[in-house]
């Protein structure tokens, strides 16, 4: 007989749970429709901030997706200037969270941190191509050991007031572990050399840890895809 794991959830929700019972307690005291309101709101609340384990494959030059969400663009641009990394355009993926989505976010793929940057910002929406530019992020540069960049930067949305990183630079990433998260609906660029073949498409929903967003150094197209 098969037994259903227990939700996980992460330390940094913990204080938004407890906020959401003393809300909900409040809410009982006045009605109790207002109270199962409270009560959907603290679910809610541990369903955001859950963090289940993940499947990750492993394949060299596989490049994984960092963050649960919609595939929103896949274009060309410049990686954000604080990583030093050039102004020459490179591939970027971008995957969109909503505020139902798991926030917690994961590693593209093997490398080591080498450039670790945080810049303040706007809160634009998250799913505006600007945002990229003007809003809130934390920037990360990995560096694979086969000498090759490629960055990942989380950037704040509309509602998020909060990009946590738990990885400092010099650190070593495996594919799929867990650096960091954003509280609330955000954004999460991945930044890959020219050249790269991208199998995401636009419209796809990703899973952080588990789809499979690009593979470096491939000859062939990028993949294509159709709505139904």
């Amino acid at each position: 007989m098969s037994t259903i794991p227990p939700i996980k959830i992460r330390p940094e929700g913990r204080p938004f749970i407890a906020i959401f019972v003393v809300i909900a307690i409040i809410l009982f005291t006045v009605a109790q429709w207002l109270g199962c309101i409270g009560v959907i709101l603290i679910g809610w609340c541990m369903y955001f901030f859950r963090d289940p384990d993940r499947v990750t494959p492993r394949e060299t030059g596989l490049v994984i997706s960092p963050a649960d969400g919609v595939i929103q663009m896949v274009t060309d641009a410049a990686p954000p200037p604080e990583l030093d990394m050039g102004d020459a355009p490179m591939r970027r993926v971008s995957v969109f969270m909503n505020v139902f989505d798991c926030h917690v976010n994961r590693s593209p793929l093997d490398g080591q941190v080498v450039k670790n940057a945080y810049r303040p910002g706007k809160f634009l929406n998250a799913s505006l191509n600007k945002a990229s530019e003007h809003n809130e992020r934390r920037s990360m540069t990995i560096r694979t050991d086969y000498g090759l960049d490629i960055a990942v930067v989380q950037i704040a949305g509309l509602v998020a007031r909060r990009i946590i990183c738990w990885t400092d630079e010099g650190k070593t990433l495996r594919t799929g572990e867990r650096y960091g998260m954003i509280r609330f609906g955000s954004r999460v660029d991945v930044y890959l050399p020219i050249g790269t073949r991208v199998l995401a498409i636009p419209g796809q929903r990703a899973v952080a840890g588990e789809t499979p967003l690009a593979q470096l150094d491939d000859s062939q197209d990028d993949r294509k895809g159709e709505w139904r």
